[in-house]
């Protein structure tokens, strides 16, 4: 149980996917300027994490590997995360059309961005077991999650501040990403 508890904790915060593995970027500065729209990009994001790690490890350890097929890893590991990231573009489109519309061109992006794939990848990496992979996955997306809302909330503070003019902008949210880099990297080596 310790070690369930501290592998999802080392994947949320010790190795968030977006402050430590620089992962994620491209949703990271483009969906986090209001928190709702941060946190249902977040949301949606962890979903597909946690469901592509849960379709992907078996693909690759059952189908894959007996018969040679690893060099494939990323382009079935891609195939596999597009086909989820339509059926949640589907869901969202029925169930939550206004989080669908104000995600506009990110929620497609869901499949090109680089924590789904990385977050998969490294499960089978580190050789972890099924169970573990989950638990890395749903660290790893509310690490994910967790930096979404960080950042929409230190970027709604940074509406009402004072920046100089050279700062203004995207070299703010730069360097306030940069900051919280900087603060996640203090907790390295608090599990192993």
């Amino acid at each position: 149980m310790i070690a369930i508890l501290q592998l999802l904790l080392k994947s949320a915060i010790v190795d968030n996917v977006v402050f430590i593995q620089y992962l994620a970027i491209c949703p990271f500065v483009g969906m986090t300027s209001e928190t709702d729209k941060a946190a249902g990009m977040g949301i949606a994001t962890s979903f597909v994490i946690i469901l592509a790690t849960a379709v992907t490890w078996p693909i690759y350890k059952l189908v894959m590997v007996p018969n040679g097929l690893e060099f494939l890893q990323t382009l079935i590991f891609i195939l596999v995360i597009a086909s989820l990231v339509q059926l949640v573009e589907f869901f969202l489109k029925k169930s939550i059309p206004v989080l669908y519309k104000s995600m506009g061109v990110y929620l497609a992006l869901i499949t090109t961005n680089c924590a789904v794939l990385g977050v998969t990848i490294n499960c089978i990496s580190k050789n972890f077991g099924y169970g573990e992979s989950l638990v890395y996955a749903i660290g790893s997306a509310l690490g994910f999650l967790l930096s979404m809302v960080i950042m929409s909330g230190v970027r709604s503070k940074l509406k009402i501040a004072k920046i100089p003019l050279a700062f203004q902008g995207t070299p703010i949210l730069y360097v306030a990403a940069g900051l919280l880099s900087l603060a996640f990297l203090g907790f390295k080596g608090l599990i192993k």
